[in-house]
C-alpha cells in the first residue's frame, strides 16, 4: 500500500501535533545517522521543542561542537552558499510555483486555440473571437504550416536519397554483371587509345623526318593507310 501525500500545513490539534513531532524527530535523527554512516560525512543535529526542557542533539555534545567549529572555520561565503532559512525557502517555493503556473497556463491556452482551429475547420465561424484570440490562432496556424513544410522537405530528401542509393546499387550490379561479349570491347578501346598516344609521341620525336604538308604522308591510323581499319577521328584538325 502506497503512502498517501501529506498536506504540508500547521497541525492545529495539540495532541496530533505532539505525536507527529515525536515521530518526525525520530525519523530525522535516523536519517542524519544514516547519511553520516553511508556517505562518510560530518553531520550533527540540534532540535529544540516546547515539549522538552533540553534540546535533543546528535551524535553527542562533543561531536556537535566539533562539527560547528569546523563550520565556523570556513569562509563566510562558503557558509552562506547553500544556507536556507524559512523565508528564503518559501521564496524559492513561490518562484517555482509561479513558473509551473505560467507553464500550465501556456499549455491550456495552446489547447484552447487548437480546439478553436479544429472547430473552424468543421464550419464554425470566427465572429466571436477577439483580437488576442485571432492573433493566437494565426500564430498556431503558421506554426503548424511550418511543421508540415519541414516534414515535407524531410520526406523529399529521404526519397531522393533512396532513389540515389537504388541507382548506385543498380550501376554496381550492372558493372558486376558484364557479359563476356561486352568485356573485350572496353579492353580494346583502352588498347586503341594507348596505341594512338604512343604513335603521336613517336611522330613528335621524329618531326624532322616528316613532311606535315605533303599529300603522300601515310598515317598509321589514317584513312589513306589501306592496312589500317582505324578511324581518323583522333585528329580534330582533320575534321
Amino acid at each position: 500500500m502506497t503512502r498517501k501525500k501529506v498536506k504540508l500545513a500547521f497541525i492545529t490539534n495539540d495532541s496530533a501535533r505532539k505525536a507527529t513531532f515525536k515521530k518526525r524527530k525520530k525519523g530525522l535523527m535516523k536519517k542524519v545517522s544514516e547519511l553520516s554512516t553511508l556517505c562518510g560525512i560530518d553531520a550533527c543535529a540540534i532540535v529544540y521543542s516546547p515539549y522538552d526542557p533540553q534540546p535533543e542533539i546528535w551524535p553527542s555534545p562533543l561531536g556537535v561542537q566539533r562539527v560547528l567549529a569546523q563550520f565556523k572555520r570556513m569562509p563566510e561565503m562558503e557558509q552562506c552558499k547553500k544556507m536556507v532559512n524559512q523565508e528564503s525557502f518559501l521564496r524559492q517555493r513561490i518562484v517555482k510555483a509561479k513558473e509551473q503556473l505560467k507553464k500550465q497556463q501556456k499549455d491550456n491556452r495552446e489547447k484552447e486555440v487548437t480546439q478553436i482551429m479544429f472547430q473552424s475547420l468543421t464550419g464554425h465561424g470566427l465572429q466571436n473571437l477577439n483580437m488576442i484570440d485571432l492573433n493566437d490562432l494565426g500564430w498556431l496556424v503558421d506554426h503548424n504550416l511550418k511543421e508540415i513544410h519541414n516534414r515535407q522537405e524531410a520526406l523529399k530528401e529521404r526519397a531522393v536519397s533512396q532513389v540515389a542509393r537504388a541507382e548506385a546499387d543498380r550501376m554496381v550490379q550492372s558493372t558486376v554483371n558484364v557479359t563476356p561479349e561486352k568485356a573485350p570491347t572496353a579492353f580494346d578501346a583502352t588498347v586503341e587509345n594507348m596505341q594512338r598516344q604512343q604513335w603521336f609521341m613517336e611522330l613528335m620525336n621524329s618531326n624532322e623526318q616528316m613532311n606535315f604538308g605533303g599529300d603522300d604522308m601515310m598515317l598509321p591510323f589514317g584513312d589513306n593507310n589501306p592496312n589500317s581499319s582505324w578511324s581518323n577521328s583522333f585528329f580534330p584538325w582533320d575534321k
